[in-house]
């Protein structure tokens, strides 16, 4: 009855439910056909099918094969099909419209069949061409296919790849990473310090293994009661009590929640140690918790790993196995001591190391370890009993001393150890620092009766006596240890303080050399230099000087004297001991007086130890070397030098006078003293000496000398035509007369370019090889006739003159003048191929190099020379025209380091401060500047070699050159 009234539901008519699978209920899956795969096996090769018995073709009708005969494995009673000798009509896979045919043997036996073929590739496996040999031109045809593939790949891989790095960037922008997400916290774990690491905790094994699938465990869950047996077996494992446990039975009972008696002893157990551990006594006496610095502290523990652990148990173990096997041993129970002390557990260690106490009592190493280990209170104590095991342990006594607080008690401790010790250097040490002056002269006193061969104390007792008692201190020192050099020294020493000569200081230094030998003592050539270096650094130049002389000459041959003795005096300049080195230049001129090498050395190191100051000694020292050497032109002119400029004109003039008289044919002191009368305004003289040196010497600077000084007077235009062509006469082969005689005929009102041209195109015949002049005789021809004929003269100046970079920079330049920018650029492109390595050039493409270029050409430049000064100014120029100041400075400092004569360098430096930097940086480069005293560059030359700035001094030079550069403020 139940059924009545129902409508019976069409389950098939409503359709399957969602995520329905067929047969999922009973057990079964899906399957795949032969259909859906394709063909079971793979295709045949070809010798397999030949081997196959031959059937009938499939074509229809009748062939024509009438009289043919069969082909081999074909139908003899022509059957229907292509393939017989008389086949029917039709097609079929064996033949051709029913004609029979034989066997080919290079008949294809591919499968071209329609799932045998690829779109893209065509048929795969065998190929129309698979059984067709591999030969050359197959291998030629691949590699240029492979040629054109890898030009097309690579025609526009620049751009595909900055389009993939876009593509990039842009989805990892969209969809970043999760290490780019925390990359700028990964960044801040660099600033993490040890400790803070060592607080991560280890991480646990939270790996997918052990998560399983919670529906099927909901489905695989069980549910049965557990046996009896079970229950009772467990119920006496975890005794239980409710509540507080009372004394008496039956007492009253506290409600509560159940836990486990095993479980509460064990974790009371770990918390009571671990606050025994926290409030224990530290080795700083710290003995409660401070509870602002509680979480400090919490976060300063170092957490152990559980490896950590093994490696701990295992030390401590093979350390227990140490000290039961040998007690004895106390650097065993020194190190077990630590192993529990790096393990936290300090009141383990103090244990141990008491035990090493008891077991080692004499061994000083284990008491020391064990006052460490305790705070300053117990140590004392610990040290005390080590005083009475070990009494005669120097390190002890000193710890002792060490743990008071109060000098007064540290003074008590070391003289009880003094009582004990009484011959220890290091505890009379340790006293007399504790002691003042009037003290300490007590106490070394009574030291050196107990140490009477400590060196130290008798030095320092020598120190804190007079005079007369430092002296017989030190004799008898010498008596008590006649061996130490140091104490003649000290005597030496103390006799130039009070004043005593050189002969002095010099015969105690003498004696003790004797004494020393006497007593087999080596006398060490090194190290009595390195005393010499000490005293001078003590301010003992005295006894810096009779070491020198006393040592100098020991262990050396006579042939390697000069050698060793000028390289000894460059290490004590190169080490700042400027003094040692002045006393082995002058035993050295001592022994060489006549030798020209070692004065300029002690003449140039006299300068710069006299630097700024009185210029007396060096004048001195050059008066004894034109006496010594007086066919040393060079000492003659450098006195007169000298003299001149501490203003003595008459003693320069004495000086050269009698150099001449010395040197009657000598060329550069005549003109030395030419240039002095001509500085000082006494022309006629000079032309006196000129007169007279062109008729004694007649060398081609006199009478350059003797042209330049009519030119500089220009009251007589004549009388220098008529020097400049005589000159000439005499010597047609000195290149600056020529370019002196047309200089003078271009400076004529009007211009005389008839006779220049005669003048330097003479000179070019007689000095082809005279860069200069071939300039010269270009930039006439440039006035004259344009730059045609210009060119024409430095094309075969460049062809007599093979790799003159000067050649190449002045015809690149002469194209640059007449606006041609492509001729100036192709031959800059030509010059740095003849001369790739020119400093002048490389500059010169730096700075004709179009603005967007220029850091490229700087950048090959200072690839190719990067040392040329030249090339670093161009550098600067560049960085101070963006105005990069800094890298500006910075590379015009390089260029003065690396030519100081280069003037150049030294002017844009000075206008650069000027603009750029303050008047005291700028005074200082010109200072620096006057000090280098720069004599080439091309700015510098077109400025010093004119008539008017010939007097000028070398710091108004550099002002006018500054005042001529580009980057100069224009009036």
């Amino acid at each position: 009855m139940s059924g009545l009234g129902q409508t019976l539901r069409n389950t098939y008519a409503t359709g399957a439910p969602a995520n329905y699978v067929p047969g999922l209920g009973r057990g079964a899956v899906g399957f795949t056909t032969r259909s859906d795969i394709g063909p079971a096996r793979a295709p045949m090769a070809p010798e397999a099918i030949a081997q196959m018995p031959f059937l009938p073709g499939a074509g229809r009708g009748r062939g024509r094969g009438g009289d043919m005969p069969p082909a081999p494995g074909a139908d003899p009673f022509g059957g229907r099909g292509g393939g017989a000798a008389s086949a029917g009509r039709g097609s079929g896979t064996a033949g051709m419209g029913g004609f029979g045919r034989e066997k080919d043997e290079n008949e294809d036996f591919g499968d071209y069949s329609e799932t045998n073929y690829d779109e893209f590739s065509g048929y795969s496996g065998a190929g129309l061409f698979q059984d067709t040999p591999y030969d050359k031109d197959d291998q030629e045809a691949d590699d240029i296919y492979e040629m054109i593939d890898a030009r097309m790949d690579a025609r526009r891989k620049r751009r595909r790849e900055e389009r993939m790095l876009e593509d990039l960037k842009k989805a990892r922008q969209e969809r970043p990473k999760i290490s780019d997400q925390f990359a700028d916290l990964k960044a801040g774990l660099q600033n993490m310090s040890d400790a803070e690491w060592e607080q991560i905790p280890d991480i646990g094994d939270y790996s997918l293994k052990y998560k399983t699938n919670t529906a099927l465990q909901r489905r695989n869950e069980m549910f049965a009661p557990m046996p009896d047996h079970l229950l009772g077996a467990n119920a006496g494992l975890g005794a239980t009590v409710n509540g507080t446990i009372t004394p008496a039975a039956g007492g009253l009972e506290t409600p509560g929640m159940s836990s486990s008696l095993t479980g509460l002893a064990e974790t009371r157990g770990a918390v009571l140690s671990l606050k025994l551990d926290k409030m224990s006594d530290s080795i700083s006496g710290q003995t409660v918790v401070d509870p602002k610095g509680y979480l400090t502290d919490l976060n300063s523990l170092k957490v152990t790993s559980d490896a950590e652990i093994g490696d701990i148990k295992k030390a401590r173990l093979l350390l227990r196995s140490v000290t039961t096997t040998n007690p004895k041993h106390g650097p065993g129970w020194i190190a077990a001591a630590r192993l529990e002390e790096v393990a936290g557990k300090m009141m383990q260690a103090r244990r141990i190391i008491a035990q090493g106490c008891e077991s080692c009592p004499t061994q000083e190493d284990v008491w020391l370890e064990a006052a460490r280990l305790q705070n300053p209170e117990n140590a004392k104590s610990v040290l005390a009993k080590a005083v009475r095991n070990v009494p005669k342990s120097e390190k002890v006594w000193l710890q002792a001393a060490k743990l008071e607080k109060d000098d007064e008690l540290k003074k008590l401790v070391m003289r009880r150890a003094l009582e004990v010790i009484p011959n220890s250097v290091k505890l009379w040490k340790a006293l007399v620092e504790l002691e003042d002056v009037d003290g300490a002269r007590v106490l070394l006193g009574r030291a050196v009766e107990c140490v009477p061969q400590s060196v130290d104390m008798w030095l320092a007792l020598a120190r804190l006596e007079t005079y007369e008692n430092a002296k017989k201190t030190l004799n008898e020192a010498r008596k008590a240890i006649p061996t130490e050099p140091a104490i003649w020294i000290t005597a030496a020493k103390l006799e130039e303080a009070q004043g005593k000569d050189a002969e002095q200081v010099e015969l105690i230094i003498q004696f003790a050399l004797k004494s020393l030998k006497k007593h087999q003592v080596v006398i060490n050539r090194d190290s009595w230099l390195k005393e010499a270096e000490a005293c001078e650094t003590a301010g003992a130049p005295l006894t810096c000087s009779a070491i020198v002389r006393a040592c100098l000459d020991i262990s050396i041959e006579p042939e390697d004297r000069k050698r060793t003795w000028m390289e000894d005096a460059d290490s004590c300049v190169a080490r700042g001991a400027l003094g040692t080195a002045k006393a082995i230049y002058a035993f050295a001129l001592q022994v060489f007086p006549g030798k020209k090498s070692i004065w300029l050395r002690a003449v140039a190191l006299e300068k710069q130890v006299n630097r700024g100051n009185n210029a007396t000694e060096v004048e001195a020292l050059l008066q004894r070397a034109v006496t010594c050497c007086p066919n040393a032109e060079i000492l003659w002119l450098m006195a007169a030098k000298e003299v001149w400029n501490n203003g003595s004109v008459e003693n320069a003039r004495a000086i050269l006078q009698k150099g001449f008289a010395a040197n009657p044919n000598s060329e550069a002191i005549l003109l030395a003293a030419v240039k002095l009368e001509w500085e000082n305004n006494n022309v006629k003289v000079a032309r006196g000496l000129l007169a007279k040196g062109r008729a004694q010497i007649e060398t081609p600077h006199v009478w350059m000398k003797s042209a330049l000084l009519e030119r500089e007077q220009g009251d007589n235009p004549q009388e220098e035509e008529q020097l400049l062509l005589e000159g000439i006469r005499r010597h047609p082969t000195f290149a600056k007369l020529h370019m002196m005689a047309g200089q003078f005929y271009e400076s004529r009102d009007p211009v005389d370019y008839e006779n220049a041209k005669k003048m330097y195109r003479s000179g070019l015949q007689h000095c082809p090889k005279s860069i200069p002049l071939w300039i010269l005789s270009s930039r006439l021809e440039e006035k004259m006739t344009g730059v045609t004929k210009a060119r024409s003269v430095l094309e075969l100046a460049r062809l007599k003159n093979g790799k003159s970079d000067q050649l190449w920079l002045e015809a690149a330049r002469l194209e640059g003048r007449f606006n041609n920018p492509k001729g100036q650029e192709m031959l800059m492109a030509k010059a740095l191929q003849e001369c790739p390595e020119s400093g002048i050039l490389l500059a010169e493409s730096i700075d004709i190099a179009p603005r967007a270029q220029q850091k490229r050409a700087s950048f090959t430049a200072l690839k190719k020379k990067d040392n040329d000064p030249a090339v670093c100014l161009s550098v600067a120029k560049l960085f101070w025209s963006e105005r990069k100041y800094s890298k500006a400075r910075k590379w015009l400092e390089r260029t003065v380091q690396l030519d100081s004569d280069f003037g150049d360098g030294w002017a844009y430096y000075y206008l650069f401060e000027l603009k750029h930097g303050n008047a005291d940086d700028a005074e200082k480069v010109l200072q620096r500047g006057v000090e280098a005293d720069p004599h080439h560059g091309e700015k510098w030359t077109a400025v010093s070699k004119q008539t008017a700035n010939r007097r000028k001094k070398t710091g108004e030079l550099i002002k006018l050159v500054s005042v001529s550069l580009p980057f100069a403020d224009k009036p």
